[in-house]
């Protein structure tokens, strides 16, 4: 990019800052405006070209990744979660595996000539949820608690988890196309170094912030920063040990959370603010790059998958997750409706493009499609189904309990005043 065009996307990020309140409003959310800035700019009025080479694409999407997942995985405390312990459990362990499992099969069925292990990428990378998308239902008071606390933790966690599953795809397909040294199994001892990596780094990390802490050695000022270089920490040295980075920084921020970090904290807040910043330029890079190359290459049958991939893809695993839990049919409903695909899923595409040339273009092309029709149904669907669902609800099993969590995406300032922070994508 040359310095106009960081001038005009720094422009459009301060533009957001100013404006996004009002805008959320009127139904627009951070993927929707960034996605439709990106198209518009580069292919609509040409005033933005982004010559981004692939290599410079691949670090945007696992940097951001990495921070996601580190995150997202310190935010959720564990010792809150024992509230409903059980839903969080039914739809990560039972909700989750059966979403890749129905996506895999569609895919396998719906488009020709899909191997096996390319059909496991499009239905892991397809699996996880994105509360971003469905941000006015993550804000609305109207929904109980306890439903915008399930969307928010499971959406925290399904990416780390579903993560694994898409190494092991691209694993296998290269296998599949005599291309990789040690396949699968190779792929299951990164994960495994990987786990050990991420529980050593956060478990030393998180003790180590909270004995400076008590010693009086650590200054606030710089807290942020620093608790930011661990899930870089994480991810290159795990790369170092060629182990899998993206397990190591989600599993870090599992132990971080558990063991460093206070209620409310400034770094934590920090964090999920340059993770949101850099959200925010992957999806002006999608909207700008990989945008028209979907809408290129559109294709019936990935439009079919789309629909079925938002639908009956997830809606029926959440309906069969939660049998037993006396939800309400129209509660199971809309949390099956509000399993948006997002940034997980446009981040999984580039990785499996980078790192399967030539193989990956009709999955990362199905991927797009579902994401980029997730962004406008989701998003535009957000806020009138959530006044719906609140003026119909009539379900005491929902009321929130006591304990509250924070929301994914919604961080308080550190100040303790003034509204949310809403997490862009």
């Amino acid at each position: 990019m040359d310095a106009g065009a960081v001038a005009l996307v720094a422009l459009i990020v301060f533009a957001w800052g100013l404006f996004s309140a009002r805008l959320g409003r009127a139904d627009l959310s951070a993927p929707i405006v960034f996605v439709a800035a990106g198209l518009l700019l580069a292919e609509v009025l040409h005033v933005m070209r982004l010559d981004l080479t692939p290599e410079s694409i691949k670090l945007l999407a696992e940097v951001t990744l990495v921070s996601v997942l580190f995150a997202d995985a310190s935010r959720v405390g564990l010792r809150q979660l024992r509230a409903d312990l059980g839903l969080y459990a039914r739809l990560l362990g039972l909700g989750l595996p059966l979403t890749i499992a129905a996506g895999t099969a569609l895919a396998l069925w719906v488009i020709d000539g899909t191997g096996f292990w390319p059909a496991l990428l499009i239905g892991a990378a397809l699996a996880p949820t994105d509360a971003a998308l469905g941000a006015s239902v993550m804000t609305d008071p109207a929904v109980p608690a306890r439903i915008r606390r399930l969307l928010n933790v499971e959406s925290g966690l399904n990416d780390g988890i579903a993560t694994p599953v898409v190494m092991v795809a691209i694993a296998g397909t290269l296998a599949t196309e005599g291309v990789a040294a040690h396949g699968v199994g190779g792929a299951l001892v990164d994960l495994a170094i990987g786990l050990a990596a991420g529980i050593v780094v956060g478990t030393v990390g998180g003790r180590g912030l909270r004995m400076a802490r008590r010693r009086g050695w650590a200054s606030e000022d710089f807290a942020g920063p620093a608790v930011l270089a661990l899930p870089m920490v994480a991810y290159a040295g795990t790369l170092w040990l060629d182990g899998n980075g993206f397990v190591a920084a989600f599993v870090a921020g599992l132990a971080f959370g558990h063991f460093g970090r206070r209620d409310g904290a400034v770094e934590v807040y920090y964090v999920e603010q340059t993770a949101g910043l850099m959200s925010l330029l992957t999806w002006l890079v999608f909207g700008a790059v990989a945008v028209p190359t979907v809408l290129d290459g559109a294709d019936w049958r990935f439009v079919v998958y789309a629909v079925l991939s938002l639908t009956v893809v997830r809606m029926l695993p959440v309906a069969i997750a939660l049998i037993g839990t006396r939800l309400s049919r129209p509660t199971v409903a809309f949390v099956g409706w509000f399993g948006p695909r997002g940034l997980a899923s446009v981040i999984f595409a580039v990785i499996a493009l980078d790192e399967l040339p030539g193989e990956a273009d009709r999955a990362v092309a199905i991927i797009g499609t579902t994401v980029l029709l997730s962004v406008l149904a989701h998003g535009l669907s957000a806020k009138p189904l959530a006044l719906r669902y609140a003026a119909n609800l009539a379900d005491p099993p929902d009321r929130p309990p006591a304990a509250q969590l924070p929301v994914r995406g919604l961080l308080p300032r550190h100040d303790g005043g003034g509204p949310p922070f809403t997490r862009p994508g």
